[in-house]
């Protein structure tokens, strides 16, 4: 089997040399090649790369248009890729990057899977789109439960990102320039679910990376209209994938106050929260922005109407969240997962 890995990066030069070494690593084929996708403001990264020794065959692309999406899908369609039956891609903002876990992605590809992905324990204090939307969003409307959709660690068949691409030109304007960036995680997931089998590859320790926090607005605004746009047209299954509470796994730590507090801060100056919250609680309004796209309301003006709500159910989790122990944590959130697939299965008029 032909392996290829994309490694699409931004201003990374103190990672991008381990991540590089550990893919090579897993890769562990004569005819394999790695694509480095940089946008950095200066050639540090892509410098870096390029002096790191590896057995597989590197490609750069430099100068590319900022956006992951756009990075990833400009080193898919290279002719370098057109031979290779699984692609990997992996963060390349990664701490200690472990070749073992690339190898099990690609694994999981050579064994069937349309996309293998990273799961990973997430500290109760990050995550907060996976755990309160993404995720249980997902599994309601799609019956895939995937615990991690939005890692960027993660495989893909050939038949999988052949579909990736010939999903990216049919793809309305403004839901492609949210694919362009950060929506392109969901749309890899959603899109190889349409193909084949997604497996999720479980790690026992929280992954050491850059927080995802100081983007949180970008990441919403460009993940949401996507995951929206996506789940759609899918009929939610009538029971849960499972048939029992999901599992979540909200790694325990102790956050400063400062840190808590500027958190808080941050969320607060995003704008005033919705009005009659206590009456419509979350995860409804997540419900309600479904089957507004459900029944033809564009993603993005769904996603916008949707900001405030999460950004109230986001401050509600880390106010209380401080007190409450790992077992709560985890219990909150899949009670939550619950409530969501109950909604999305009831019309929204029948709610109220």
């Amino acid at each position: 089997m032909n392996t290829a890995a994309i490694l699409p990066s931004r201003n990374e030069p103190a990672t991008i040399a381990a991540v590089t070494a550990a893919v090579d690593t897993a890769l562990a084929e004569h005819r394999s090649v790695i694509v480095h996708a940089d946008s950095s403001d200066t050639p540090d990264t892509s410098e870096c790369f390029a002096a790191t020794g590896t057995r597989a065959a590197k490609v750069p692309l430099t100068g590319l248009v900022r956006g992951k999406g756009a990075q990833i899908l400009a080193a898919a369609r290279r002719p370098d890729l057109s031979d290779a039956d699984a692609v990997l891609i992996a963060d390349t903002d990664t701490r200690g990057p472990d070749p073992a876990v690339y190898t099990a992605l690609l694994d999981r590809v050579r064994d069937g899977a349309a996309l293998a992905i990273a799961d990973y324990p997430r500290h109760w204090d990050e995550a907060n789109l996976t755990n309160h939307l993404a995720r249980p969003l997902i599994a309601a409307t799609t019956g895939h439960d995937v615990p991690q959709p939005l890692a960027g660690d993660l495989a893909l068949s050939r038949a999988a990102l052949d579909a990736v691409l010939d999903a990216a030109r049919a793809l309305p304007a403004e839901v492609a320039a949210c694919v362009d960036g950060y929506g392109i995680d969901v749309f890899l997931l959603l899109t190889a679910a349409t193909v084949g089998p997604i497996a999720s590859v479980r790690l026992d320790g929280p992954k050491q990376h850059a927080g995802s926090f100081p983007h949180l607005a970008a990441i919403y605004h460009q993940a949401v209209p996507v995951l929206l746009h996506l789940t759609a047209p899918w009929t939610p299954p009538p029971a849960p994938p499972g048939g029992g509470p999901a599992l979540y796994r909200a790694a325990d730590r102790t956050v400063e106050p400062a840190r808590l507090q500027a958190m808080l801060t941050t969320l607060d100056s995003f704008g005033p929260h919705p009005g009659g919250y206590d009456e419509h609680p979350w995860p409804l309004p997540a419900a309600d922005a479904w089957h507004a796209v459900n029944s033809g309301t564009p993603a993005p003006d769904a996603a916008r109407r949707l900001w405030p709500h999460y950004l109230r159910r986001v401050t509600d989790w880390l106010t209380s969240g401080q007190h409450a122990t790992t077992r709560q944590r985890a219990e909150t959130l899949a009670a939550a997962h619950a409530r969501l697939h109950a909604a999305v299965l009831t019309p929204a008029g029948a709610r109220r």
